[in-house]
Order: structure tokens, then C-alpha cells, then sequence
């Protein structure tokens, strides 16, 4: 069987829903490709951000480091210098309460994961929305197939004998064999694109719940520093 003879021999209605396949496979991969590279990269920062963060380094220190490189910070750098910016902030401002402080900390740095969230889910529910529909428009396109061999197939003459019976097996046949094309397209489309999705998926809830862990950790840092400053006034 070749697929490429099949596909010249389908009629143009077959032939476009096939290439608005082969166009959703090559952006599904396109973007594949790129949010795995995408997410390889934050969560190899991640890891040598909190190498640098739990290495003793004063906090003060990271976060003048940080601020150095200020429009190129992403990731838990980001969070962490929007979290110690606006504890610094507040811990200048008179009569705000330790808790307070931690609120409102704890509250900045909750939107700076949203942020960094929504930058990593970038076209991912393109990839989810090419995996739901590709299958329907592959059915679709072999539906539209089928109808066109059945036309073809009303046209010949209605007798009973085994000559136009085997005439009628050679136009069905083949069309049929024509228009499942499609179909299978679908899913070669589908497949990867819903398997690369929830693996994507996976890997953005691991990333969230990693950055709220290093927020909790950080938090209880600052809430040990700011309660041995008032001890030793």
C-alpha cells in the first residue's frame, strides 16, 4: 500500500482536511518542542537558584544579585526578589504588624507564581485543543470520502450481474481504502499531541508545586529573622 498514492487518488474535499492535519501536526510539534525546552530550562534554574539560596549566602546579598540583572530574572529568582522586595518595603513602614508583613509578602509572591505559571503554559491548550479535535476532523474528512464513492457508485447501472457487481467492488473499495486516510491521519495527529499535553501538564503542576514550596520555606526564613530583630530591640 502507498499512503502517497492513496492521498493523490482522494478527492479535494479528503485532500483539504488532510493538509489542515498535516498543518496542525507540524504547529503540535513546533510547540512541543518548544515548551519542553521551555520547561527543561525553569526547572534547571530552579535547581541552581535554590543550590545558591540554601548555601548559607545572606539573603540581602542574593537579593542585591538579583537586583543587578533585574529585567532578566524568571523563575524562583523572580519570586524571590519580588517576596524580599516587598519585605523590605514593609519592614520600613512603621506600624505594620510582623503578620501583616508576612501577608502581604506571602501575597506578592503568589502572584509572582501566576505570572511565571502562565509564561510556562504558553499555547499548551492549543496542543490539548489539536488532540481533541484532529480525531473529528479526520472522521470528517473520510465521511466526505464516503459520500463521494457512494455518488460515484449511484451512477453506474443497476443490474445484477457479476460484471457490474465487480465494477461497483472496484469503486467502493478503493474509495473506502481512500477516505480512511484521513482518519488515520487524525489520529497520528491526536495521539502525540494528548500524550504530549498531559505530560506537559505534569510537569507545569510539578513546577507550581515547587515554587510553593520554596515560598513556604522562604517565608519561615523571614518569619525567624523579622521575630530575632524584635527580640534584640
Amino acid at each position: 500500500m502507498n499512503i502517497f498514492d492513496l492521498f493523490l487518488e482522494t478527492n479535494i474535499l479528503v485532500q483539504i482536511s488532510i493538509f489542515i492535519l498535516i498543518g496542525f501536526s507540524v504547529l503540535s510539534w513546533s510547540i512541543i518542542f518548544h515548551r519542553i525546552f521551555v520547561l527543561s530550562s525553569a526547572q534547571r534554574k530552579l535547581k541552581v537558584f535554590e543550590n545558591e539560596f540554601w548555601s548559607g549566602i545572606d539573603l540581602s546579598s542574593l537579593y542585591q544579585k538579583a537586583a543587578a540583572h533585574r529585567n532578566k530574572l524568571n523563575g524562583a529568582e523572580q519570586i524571590f526578589y519580588v517576596g524580599f522586595k516587598e519585605f523590605s518595603k514593609l519592614y520600613q513602614t512603621k506600624h505594620c504588624s510582623p503578620e501583616t508583613m508576612m501577608s502581604r509578602t506571602l501575597d506578592s509572591m503568589h502572584t509572582a507564581i501566576n505570572t511565571e505559571l502562565k509564561s510556562l503554559e504558553d499555547y499548551i491548550p492549543l496542543i490539548g485543543t489539536i488532540g481533541s479535535i484532529s480525531p473529528y476532523l479526520g472522521l470528517f474528512g473520510t465521511v466526505l470520502g464516503i459520500i463521494h464513492v457512494f455518488i460515484e457508485l449511484g451512477k453506474t447501472t443497476a443490474t445484477n450481474n457479476v460484471a457490474t457487481q465487480m465494477i461497483h467492488m472496484q469503486i467502493v473499495a478503493p474509495g473506502i481504502a481512500e477516505s480512511l486516510i484521513s482518519t488515520a491521519i487524525g489520529l497520528f495527529v491526536a495521539i502525540p499531541a494528548v500524550i504530549a499535553f498531559n505530560y506537559l501538564t505534569t510537569q507545569i503542576n510539578n513546577m507550581d508545586q515547587d515554587y510553593h514550596n520554596f515560598i513556604e520555606e522562604f517565608i519561615t526564613i523571614l518569619y525567624h529573622q523579622i521575630f530575632l530583630i524584635l527580640i534584640l530591640r
